[in-house]
């Protein structure tokens, strides 16, 4: 699998623009939306991201440093991604341990990357929230009388008639 493909294909279904960034290996890809700017470095072995990854990150933020001096607030909001398909699970923690540096951006820094699946949990903080609730038919005060019934009924028709806030809380207290 592609990882720089796959990276920018689910940013780009997340609501950023992004384009590639040919300088100095590892492959970066830039992306950006109203709120946060981002580079994501894709690094073939865990060994060459714990290796390169500050050099790297220096580089992309020199060569970008004046769109970045130029964002305004959006350059508070500024991610570098540290990406690799190969990894052991023990090099993992050291790997994390990288969003633990707070200097010159924020990060996000995984091994193991192998699939679409592994790409969008390293993502998970950069996209959207994929779950929407699902909301029946069911009548609002149908569904809450349901949930609440250890409220008194008479509480319950004070409340869901439109009754005085502090009638409603006073009842509440007595029946308590």
């Amino acid at each position: 699998m592609d990882i720089a493909t796959q990276t920018e294909i689910l940013l780009r279904e997340s609501g950023y623009e992004t384009w590639p960034w040919t300088g100095e290996p590892p492959a970066v890809t830039c992306f950006e939306n109203a709120a946060i700017i981002g580079f994501v470095h894709v690094f073939s072995s865990a060994e060459d991201l714990l290796a390169s990854w500050e050099s790297a990150q220096r580089t992309v933020l020199s060569r970008h440093s004046a769109a970045l001096r130029a964002a305004g607030a959006k350059a508070w909001n500024v991610y570098s991604v540290f990406l690799a398909e190969e990894g052991a699970q023990s090099e993992q923690r050291e790997v994390e341990r990288i969003e633990e540096n707070f200097t010159l951006t924020r990060k996000i820094a995984r091994v193991g990357v192998r699939t679409q699946d592994d790409v969008e949990r390293a993502l998970l903080p950069l996209t959207a929230v994929k779950a929407q609730p699902i909301l029946s038919d069911t009548d609002f005060e149908d569904r809450l009388r349901s949930r609440l019934k250890d409220v008194s009924a008479d509480v319950l028709a004070a409340f869901l008639g439109g009754g005085d806030a502090e009638e409603v809380a006073r009842m509440l207290v007595e029946k308590t």
